[in-house]
């Protein structure tokens, strides 16, 4: 039985721990958290939240399990992508993984920047 991609984000909430992003913000302070932003690389260079390591939906298990640094079960992760609906795939996948202690970014970085918290903006190219 086919089911659509909404059903599987609703889904993957169901099972996973979305905080709002002024928690999501504070949380960011904690030793050794790993903040991985989910979307293409493309939306990433538009804009990103500081100290997010780039990787796609497509890729990540296949990048979290070639990269050693990335293999900690305990660490605290938080995934987060455009509106929350991937990162809520990707944090299913990383407990799947055995990562102990996943939180997604409720709402994504449409919600990060709409509550005016700070992005990385890629500078405009000046040819003066």
């Amino acid at each position: 039985m086919f089911k659509p991609a909404h059903e599987l984000v609703q889904e993957a909430k169901k099972s996973v721990r979305e905080c709002p992003a002024t928690e999501i913000h504070s949380k960011l302070a904690a030793p050794g958290t790993l903040l991985i932003d989910v979307r293409e690389p493309d939306e990433h260079r538009q804009g990103h939240i500081a100290g997010s390591v780039n990787i796609p939906r497509g890729m990540l298990e296949f990048k979290i399990s070639n990269e050693p640094s990335l293999q900690n079960v305990t660490r605290p992760v938080i995934v987060y992508c455009k509106t929350s609906g991937r990162a809520a795939l990707s944090a299913v996948a990383l407990q799947s993984m055995g990562f102990q202690n996943v939180l997604s970014l409720a709402g994504g970085f449409d919600s990060w920047t709409a509550e005016g918290l700070a992005v990385v903006k890629p500078r405009d190219i000046s040819f003066e």
